[in-house]
């Protein structure tokens, strides 16, 4: 039965540098991942787009990839696929594809575009489509004159094609995060996109390699537990033909990989385990099972998928003033009402100087106010980290 190997090296823009060397040299991997995208990251990218034609993608991808370069050299069956497009995948791509030149490694990059449906908004909309905000409920006509971006998350299938078509590097725009590791198991196993089970498979699969180095130690609730978090391994998944999936990292690197660290990043920024939407279809993560298959290695079963949703979610941003904040290192004690104090105080001068603000926030970090409801006494749940160095 064939099996591939996916890791992902990157789990937001400004992830380790190192992180993809380091998996591809020790991975044995058929497919690198590289997810660089949120919304805010969008949104910045979106500014540096306005500043400058040519840029508006993850710049950073430039740096990994030239990285890359030697172990492309070694290992000619390895692809890439990335969402570092961000706002500019033709761009990205046409740099990427330059560098790989003057490196004389050459690859067939493939790009996919199409995410970006800013010039088509008022179009959409006069054809009865209500763009309503998904948190609350909000409607389009309240920040219509204000759209800055508005991006489509794609699916797998796009991604499969371009593989389909010869690319070895495929670089996107904004994707479903998970759909970057779908696509290359639905392309070698031939799985079609009704087969949801399998096709389940490939978004949990990707759902937990996604973020990076939280699934092996970086969201473990027993981090006292890991012995090298510097050297932390990567996350990778090994995909079989049949929808069976095993996650597990590098061999001999630092973190961890056993059923409570992929349970937690299972279920990361998950709203509905019955109900996890994607733009391929409907995982159900009440489904799954986890299994420890030896050291640093969890077996994935039982996944179940639902059909798609005939919609796309489309992620706006807009203009919408202007925000500040500061930060204060308050000493003493009754230190706690002492910053509460010190924070009104501030907002207060602030607003007999004749300033108008349309929200305000407080926040104390070490009074539990970052996850309110949730401290126990004696043990805060939330810390303010100062760094400093000297050369």
């Amino acid at each position: 039965m064939k099996t591939i190997r996916i890791g992902n090296g990157c789990g937001f823009w400004g992830d380790s540098i190192d992180a993809p060397k380091r998996l591809v040299r020790a991975g044995k991997l058929d497919y690198l991942t590289l997810e660089y995208l949120a919304e805010l990251t969008m949104s910045i990218l979106t500014r540096q787009k306005q500043k400058n034609p040519q840029a508006g993608f993850a710049h950073d991808f430039l740096t990994v990839l030239r990285s890359l370069v030697p172990e492309l050299i070694q290992q000619p069956h390895l692809k890439i696929i990335t969402n570092a497009g961000g706002m500019n995948p033709k761009s990205c791509a046409e740099q990427a594809l330059a560098l790989l030149q003057e490196n004389n490694c050459p690859r067939a990059v493939g790009v996919l575009s199409g995410d970006d449906i800013l010039p088509h908004l008022d179009q959409f909309h006069a054809a009865g489509e209500h763009f309503t905000n998904l948190d609350d409920g909000s409607p389009f006509e309240s920040i219509s004159g204000r759209i800055v971006s508005a991006n489509a998350y794609l699916g797998a299938p796009p991604i499969a094609k371009i593989l389909q078509a010869g690319a070895e590097i495929v670089i996107t725009g904004r994707v479903a995060d998970a759909s970057l590791c779908l696509a290359p198991a639905a392309h070698e196993f031939g799985w079609g996109w009704q087969d949801w089970d399998r096709l389940a498979a490939g978004i949990v699969a990707g759902h937990l390699i996604e973020c990076g180095a939280q699934a092996t130690g970086g969201l473990w609730c027993n981090f006292q537990e890991i012995s090298d978090f510097t050297n932390i391994g990567y996350p990778l998944a090994e995909l079989s033909e049949n929808g069976e999936l095993i996650i597990t990292k590098p061999e001999g690197s630092g973190g961890a990989v056993n059923t409570e660290t992929i349970a937690e990043q299972l279920l990361y920024e998950v709203f509905d385990p019955e109900q996890y939407v994607t733009p391929d279809l409907i995982a159900d993560f009440s489904s799954v099972r986890l299994c420890q298959n030896g050291n640093n290695r969890v077996s994935v079963l039982n996944t179940r998928g639902l059909p798609a949703t005939s919609t796309y979610k489309v992620s706006m941003a807009y203009h919408d003033g202007y925000q500040a904040s500061s930060t204060l290192v308050i000493l003493g004690p009754e230190v706690t009402a002492k910053a509460r104090l010190t924070g009104q105080l501030i907002l207060d001068r602030l607003k007999s100087a004749g300033f108008e603000f349309q929200r305000t926030h407080i926040e104390v970090l070490g009074a539990g106010d970052s996850v309110p409801g949730t401290l126990v006494a004696g043990k805060p749940v939330d810390a303010v980290l100062h760094c400093r160095t000297r050369p």
